[in-house]
């Protein structure tokens, strides 16, 4: 399959009052049509800036090096209309849809207005078409909904209308910024079938941000893990879960609690997760790694194939084998 997306050498860096500060550095990765790719890492590895990067939904005074690509176009290079163009094409779904839907503004009023506006649709099928796609998300009595204000709807109903906005625009990439997070657990599971199943129905690609391995294995075809702005392995979801090259990648799912199994307490990861602007010369993940070497620390590793997917560290090949054996 060709790649919708591709992201090269991503480097973003954001203006502060002290000096300019690194938030991703030299992210490279890519998402071929109707394949869904999970982005996990602890808070504050890049997950949410790496989306925003492409759709260029920077701070001002960002600073980008590096190129994405979509469907062959640099996002760099898009101005105006086209950028608009882009971002209507790749919509995102954000953590909290209620900080993202206007408050004032009926349902339907938030659906249909793109369609108006760039279909040049009329009102009566605009709304015609947004009850049917509030019907494909779940949620019945779609005419009554587009009348409602978002006050009147429970948090899943909400992220399930932010869902059926973004498939109005019948896009070929889905970016999807932990979208689940401030559900319950009930929730949160029907709302996940909700997009899997419609993905998969539409043939959509899809970049889905989550801090939960679990969630990203049972989406996702392929996982790929960052820590201080970097991408440190991508890999099939299920290899990367069952057997991770990566030393961080294996503390993360060590961390996991597990129904199958006891434990007094919860493996955890020494020190605290590092920024990209704090991130040592040679590997970010070193101070916290239990295999450093003195190499690790002066010899900055890059993402190279392995296996059956990429990682980044130096000791891979040896780790692999100790593993193994």
């Amino acid at each position: 399959m060709s790649a919708i997306l591709d992201i090269s050498h991503l480097t973003v860096t954001l203006p502060t009052p002290d000096r300019p500060k690194p938030v991703l550095s030299d992210v490279s990765l890519s998402i071929a049509e109707g394949e869904a790719v999970g982005l996990v890492g602890e808070s504050g590895s890049g997950k949410s800036m790496t989306a925003r990067s492409i759709v260029r939904l920077l701070p001002p005074g960002a600073q980008v090096e590096g190129t994405i690509r979509y469907q062959g176009t640099d996002v760099g290079t898009l101005r105006g209309a086209a950028l608009r163009e882009l971002r209507a094409g790749v919509p995102m779904i954000f953590q909290d849809p209620r900080a993202h839907i206007n408050p004032v503004r009926t349902i339907g009023d938030f659906l249909t207005e793109a369609l108006r506006i760039r279909g040049r649709v009329g009102r009566r099928q605009a709304e015609q078409r947004a009850a049917q796609v509030l019907g494909e998300v779940g949620i019945p009595d779609g005419a009554r909904r587009l009348r409602q204000y978002p006050h009147e709807l429970s948090g899943g109903l909400l992220q399930r209308v932010m869902i059926a906005s973004t498939l109005l625009a019948e896009p070929k990439l889905l970016l999807a910024d932990e979208p689940t997070t401030a559900l319950d657990v009930t929730t949160q599971a029907e709302v996940m079938a909700v997009l899997d199943e419609l993905r998969r129905e539409r043939g959509l690609a899809m970049l889905f941000i989550t801090h939960d391995l679990e969630l990203a294995a049972a989406v996702c075809d392929r996982t790929a893990v960052m820590y201080a702005g970097r991408v440190m392995e991508v890999r099939a979801s299920a290899a990367l879960h069952d057997d991770p090259l990566h030393p961080y990648t294996a503390a993360l799912t060590a961390a996991r609690p597990a129904l199958d199994r006891r434990a007094d307490r919860l493996a955890t990861i020494p020190g605290r997760p590092l920024s990209a602007f704090e991130a040592p010369d040679g590997c970010a993940f070193c101070e916290r790694c239990p295999h450093v070497r003195e190499g690790c620390r002066t010899k900055r590793p890059e993402l190279r194939f392995l296996s059956d997917g990429e990682v980044a560290c130096l000791r891979a090949e040896e780790l692999q084998a100790a593993s193994h054996g």
